[in-house]
C-alpha cells in the first residue's frame, strides 16, 4: 500500500508520537510547598507574601 492510500484510509495524525507519562500529584516547585506559602522558611519576600495572602483570606471573614 502506498503512503497516499494509507493516508486516505487512516487520515493524518498530528498528535503526540508516544504515550504520555502519568503525572504524579507531587509538588514540583518550591513556591507551592507549605513552608514557602506560610513564609516559615525565613525568606523575607516569602514572609511578606504570606502576610498579604493572610490579609486577602481574612477580607471575607469580617
Amino acid at each position: 500500500m502506498s503512503d497516499f492510500d494509507s493516508i486516505l484510509e487512516n487520515g493524518i495524525n498530528f498528535g503526540r508520537g508516544g504515550e504520555r507519562q502519568k503525572q504524579d500529584d507531587k509538588v514540583k516547585t518550591k513556591a507551592k510547598k507549605k513552608k514557602y506559602i506560610t513564609g516559615a522558611h525565613g525568606s523575607g519576600s516569602a514572609m511578606q507574601k504570606a502576610k498579604y495572602r493572610k490579609q486577602r483570606a481574612n477580607r471575607k471573614h469580617k
